[in-house]
């Protein structure tokens, strides 16, 4: 509470030294409320600052565009033409004169564009004939739906790709079906019609993640998300052939090992979370780039001598070992191995560097505990020293997740993981996202109608 005039004269009536020692008391208590509750920087973080405050930016920009020489590259002319169209003149369009009748020069011009999109409703007769060896009437499979279902498969993919992939809201994706193509669907039929098409695919995504857990090079990561308000763990394991995603509560090892099993065969690649730590593999390489940022971290609030000698010799490390990483074509077998036992003997003595700075003794038992997992990339070819690739798979859920708030339930969660696993592995294998997952979807429909036994036996 502030101070009222009745108290400020109290001290005022005060002897000098007592007045003294009653206003230092008072100095002290506003100086300790100050380190506790500092008030936000005005000019701190840029989403902080309402658009209209902040100034204009007057530094030199740069030249926008390719930079000089390089080859220009323009939308490639259509090889198939669809339509042909005459464009002709009766009238002059500026004075209205009737023109000749035949023209004294035609050009052509080429355009692309989209037909507009209407709902296409087809009927399916479907025939039954008598298997005299199963003695039963069989059917052939409908493919273009999930059985039971009016909605067309194709829809039921590609509005998937766009919500879980390209991050559109299910409110939008109903507005753009009902504007762009008179397609009405409520949004309870459009995210149930997900659902199912997920449980339909998950025996193509248990697959996926035998394929990650049998890769020579694997990199993995992990993200916070909400199920139903509560916190979950968004991870992934991807190569450059397939991204697995998983939601589960836990961000411990139990999750690595339920996707890798107990011992990993290939090169795992991640940061330095704990989790890692526990599980078994023929090896590993710790990210460098969050090495680096953790220097760059610790600069800001640190200025001892101890740090900065400590951070010198670790950065010229890492940016060495990367320097020879890039000449290994270049230099002779013999050459390149006393190069990297060198680096080694290197990181040997920062690991056994004694100090009393915390921030030295905490980096150098991190390098202690992961000696062999830093110069891995160096002893296997293809294996990177960064984990930039598993940070690029999570950023289109990372979009999503601000969008679609996350999930409500363990169903939607397990959806959201499905699809997104498969639409991403189609991509990284440079594959049409949407036509790849209705192929399985297709495949899942048919080899569902064999396995359930949903032909009608013959009375």
């Amino acid at each position: 509470m502030p101070m009222s005039r009745e108290e400020a004269r109290s001290i005022l009536r005060m002897e000098e030294e007592e007045a003294i020692d009653r206003i230092q008391e008072l100095s002290e208590k506003a100086e300790k409320y100050d380190q506790l509750f500092t008030p936000p920087d005005p000019e701190g973080p840029s989403g902080m600052t309402p658009t209209y405050k902040k100034p204009n930016h007057r530094g030199k920009k740069k030249k926008p565009g390719q930079k000089k020489g390089h080859t220009g590259v323009g939308r490639k002319k259509p090889t198939n033409i669809d339509k042909h169209k005459e464009h002709t003149l009766k009238n002059c369009p500026h004075c209205h004169t009737p023109t000749k009748k035949n023209s004294v020069r035609v050009y052509t011009r080429l355009i692309e564009d989209i037909e507009p999109v209407r709902t296409n409703v087809t009927e399916h007769s479907v025939h039954g004939y008598w298997c005299p060896k199963c003695k039963k009437v069989v059917r052939p499979a409908v493919k273009d739906a999930l059985p039971g279902s009016m909605i067309g498969l194709r829809l039921v993919v590609f509005t998937a790709w766009l919500h879980y992939v390209v991050g559109v809201s299910v409110n939008n994706l109903v507005n753009v079906l009902t504007v762009f193509s008179h397609f009405r669907i409520s949004p309870g039929g459009l995210t149930q019609a997900w659902l199912r098409l997920a449980a339909i695919l998950e025996p193509d995504y248990d697959t996926l993640g035998r394929e990650a857990a049998n890769s020579a090079v694997l990199h993995a990561d992990e993200t916070g998300w909400r199920l139903n308000g509560v916190t979950h763990w968004l991870w992934a394991f991807a190569n450059k052939h397939l991204c697995y995603y998983l939601i589960s509560p836990s961000r411990g090892s139990p999750v690595i090992e339920q996707v890798l099993g107990k011992l990993f065969q290939g090169i795992l690649i991640t940061d330095f979370w704990a989790a890692y730590n526990k599980v078994v593999a023929l090896a590993k390489q710790k990210c460098f780039f969050h090495l680096f940022t953790e220097l760059v971290k610790v600069d800001k609030k640190n200025n001892s001598l101890a740090w900065h000698l400590f951070r010198n010799r670790l950065s010229r490390l890492l940016k060495d070992a990367l320097r020879l990483s890039g000449k290994r074509g270049e230099l002779s077998e013999e050459k390149y191995q006393h190069s990297k036992q060198r680096l080694y003997t290197r990181l040997d003595d920062l690991a056994a560097t004694k100090a009393i700075d915390d921030d030295v003794q905490r980096l150098r038992k991190r390098l202690e505990r992961h000696r062999n997992e830093m110069l891995t990339f160096l002893e296997y070819e293809n294996v990177s020293p960064y984990n930039n690739f598993a940070e690029q798979q999570m950023r289109p859920p990372v979009i999503t997740r601000k969008i679609s708030h996350q999930n409500r339930s363990n169903e939607a969660a397990r959806a959201q993981a499905i699809l997104m696993s498969l639409f991403q592995t189609a991509k990284l294998r440079e594959e049409n996202p949407v036509e790849s997952v209705l192929a399985l979807a297709q495949e899942a429909v048919e080899l569902k109608n064999v396995n359930k036994g949903l032909y009608k036996k013959a009375a």
